[in-house]
Protein backbone atom coordinates (compact mmCIF):
# COMPACT_ATOMS: atom_id res chain seq x y z
CA UNK A 1 0.00 0.00 0.00
CA UNK A 2 1.24 3.47 -0.91
CA UNK A 3 0.66 5.99 1.87
CA UNK A 4 0.58 9.72 1.13
CA UNK A 5 0.16 12.57 3.64
CA UNK A 6 -0.49 16.07 2.29
CA UNK A 7 0.53 18.91 4.61
CA UNK A 8 -0.16 22.63 4.81
CA UNK A 9 -0.25 25.21 7.60
CA UNK A 10 -3.78 24.75 8.94
CA UNK A 11 -5.15 21.64 7.17
CA UNK A 12 -8.36 23.42 6.18
CA UNK A 13 -7.61 24.59 2.59
CA UNK A 14 -4.71 23.31 0.49
CA UNK A 15 -3.82 19.97 2.09
CA UNK A 16 -7.40 18.70 2.36
CA UNK A 17 -7.98 19.84 -1.23
CA UNK A 18 -4.95 17.76 -2.24
CA UNK A 19 -6.10 14.82 -0.10
CA UNK A 20 -9.52 14.64 -1.71
CA UNK A 21 -8.34 15.42 -5.23
CA UNK A 22 -5.79 12.59 -4.96
CA UNK A 23 -8.43 10.24 -3.54
CA UNK A 24 -10.65 11.11 -6.51
CA UNK A 25 -7.85 10.54 -9.04
CA UNK A 26 -6.94 7.21 -7.43
CA UNK A 27 -10.59 6.12 -7.39
CA UNK A 28 -11.06 7.03 -11.06
CA UNK A 29 -7.94 5.00 -11.88
CA UNK A 30 -9.33 1.98 -10.01
CA UNK A 31 -6.44 2.06 -7.53
CA UNK A 32 -8.28 2.81 -4.26
CA UNK A 33 -7.13 -0.38 -2.53
CA UNK A 34 -3.50 0.44 -3.28
CA UNK A 35 -3.44 3.85 -1.58
CA UNK A 36 -3.94 5.41 1.83
CA UNK A 37 -4.27 9.19 1.54
CA UNK A 38 -4.63 11.74 4.35
CA UNK A 39 -3.71 15.32 5.24
CA UNK A 40 -2.43 17.26 8.23
CA UNK A 41 -1.32 20.68 9.47
CA UNK A 42 2.01 21.96 10.70
CA UNK A 43 0.25 24.32 13.14
CA UNK A 44 -2.32 23.78 15.87
CA UNK A 45 -4.46 26.77 14.88
CA UNK A 46 -7.28 24.90 13.13
CA UNK A 47 -7.17 21.48 14.84
CA UNK A 48 -10.64 19.93 14.83
CA UNK A 49 -12.07 22.43 12.36
CA UNK A 50 -13.70 21.26 9.10
CA UNK A 51 -12.50 22.09 5.62
CA UNK A 52 -12.80 25.85 5.05
CA UNK A 53 -16.15 26.55 3.30
CA UNK A 54 -14.71 28.10 0.08
CA UNK A 55 -12.31 25.14 -0.27
CA UNK A 56 -15.18 22.71 0.34
CA UNK A 57 -17.25 24.56 -2.30
CA UNK A 58 -14.42 24.47 -4.85
CA UNK A 59 -14.09 20.72 -4.37
CA UNK A 60 -17.87 20.26 -4.63
CA UNK A 61 -17.93 22.35 -7.82
CA UNK A 62 -15.72 19.63 -9.34
CA UNK A 63 -17.71 16.73 -7.88
CA UNK A 64 -15.25 15.99 -5.08
CA UNK A 65 -16.66 15.47 -1.58
CA UNK A 66 -14.71 16.08 1.63
CA UNK A 67 -17.34 15.53 4.31
CA UNK A 68 -16.16 14.48 7.74
CA UNK A 69 -12.65 15.85 7.37
CA UNK A 70 -11.34 17.81 10.34
CA UNK A 71 -7.91 19.34 10.74
CA UNK A 72 -5.22 17.43 12.58
CA UNK A 73 -1.59 18.20 13.27
CA UNK A 74 1.35 16.41 11.72
CA UNK A 75 3.05 14.13 14.26
CA UNK A 76 6.64 12.92 14.29
CA UNK A 77 5.28 9.36 14.05
CA UNK A 78 3.66 10.18 10.69
CA UNK A 79 7.13 10.06 9.17
CA UNK A 80 7.31 6.31 9.85
CA UNK A 81 3.70 5.66 8.75
CA UNK A 82 3.64 7.47 5.40
CA UNK A 83 5.76 6.86 2.29
CA UNK A 84 5.36 10.42 1.01
CA UNK A 85 4.83 13.60 3.04
CA UNK A 86 3.86 16.30 0.56
CA UNK A 87 3.97 19.95 1.61
CA UNK A 88 2.26 22.80 -0.16
CA UNK A 89 4.98 25.46 0.24
CA UNK A 90 8.52 26.05 1.46
CA UNK A 91 7.38 27.15 4.93
CA UNK A 92 5.40 23.91 5.28
CA UNK A 93 8.48 21.94 4.27
CA UNK A 94 10.63 23.68 6.88
CA UNK A 95 8.04 22.97 9.57
CA UNK A 96 7.63 19.37 8.40
CA UNK A 97 11.38 18.85 8.71
CA UNK A 98 11.31 20.34 12.22
CA UNK A 99 8.35 18.23 13.38
CA UNK A 100 9.66 15.02 11.81
CA UNK A 101 13.24 15.58 12.99
CA UNK A 102 14.68 15.76 9.48
CA UNK A 103 14.16 13.66 6.39
CA UNK A 104 16.68 10.79 6.45
CA UNK A 105 14.59 8.65 4.07
CA UNK A 106 13.83 11.38 1.51
CA UNK A 107 10.07 11.25 2.05
CA UNK A 108 9.36 15.00 2.31
CA UNK A 109 8.56 16.81 -0.94
CA UNK A 110 6.64 19.81 -2.23
CA UNK A 111 3.60 19.05 -4.37
CA UNK A 112 4.50 21.21 -7.35
CA UNK A 113 8.04 19.82 -7.45
CA UNK A 114 6.49 16.93 -9.40
CA UNK A 115 5.38 19.32 -12.15
CA UNK A 116 7.24 21.20 -14.86
CA UNK A 117 6.77 24.41 -12.86
CA UNK A 118 8.01 23.79 -9.32
CA UNK A 119 6.82 26.49 -6.93
CA UNK A 120 4.58 26.91 -3.90
CA UNK A 121 0.90 25.97 -4.17
CA UNK A 122 -1.10 29.21 -4.15
CA UNK A 123 -2.48 29.83 -0.64
CA UNK A 124 -6.15 30.84 -0.90
CA UNK A 125 -6.27 31.84 2.77
CA UNK A 126 -4.34 34.95 1.77
CA UNK A 127 -5.23 35.34 -1.91
CA UNK A 128 -8.91 34.34 -1.83
CA UNK A 129 -8.27 32.68 -5.22
CA UNK A 130 -9.52 29.14 -4.70
CA UNK A 131 -9.55 28.52 -8.47
CA UNK A 132 -5.78 29.07 -8.68
CA UNK A 133 -5.29 26.72 -5.74
CA UNK A 134 -7.58 24.15 -7.40
CA UNK A 135 -5.47 24.31 -10.58
CA UNK A 136 -2.20 23.95 -8.65
CA UNK A 137 -3.53 21.04 -6.60
CA UNK A 138 -5.03 19.22 -9.57
CA UNK A 139 -1.85 19.55 -11.62
CA UNK A 140 0.36 18.58 -8.68
CA UNK A 141 -1.72 15.54 -7.71
CA UNK A 142 -2.00 14.36 -11.31
CA UNK A 143 1.76 14.57 -11.80
CA UNK A 144 2.50 13.06 -8.37
CA UNK A 145 0.28 10.07 -9.11
CA UNK A 146 1.94 9.53 -12.50
CA UNK A 147 5.37 9.78 -10.85
CA UNK A 148 4.45 7.26 -8.12
CA UNK A 149 3.01 4.79 -10.63
CA UNK A 150 6.18 5.03 -12.73
CA UNK A 151 8.40 4.07 -9.78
Amino acid sequence: MIKILFVCHGNICRSPMAEFVMKDLVKKAGLEKQFQIASAATSTEEIGNPVYPPARKKLADHGVACSGKTARQLQKSDYQVFDYLIGMDAANRRNMLRICGGDPMGKIHLLLDFTKRPKDVADPWYTGDFEKTWQDVLEGCTELLQWILAQ
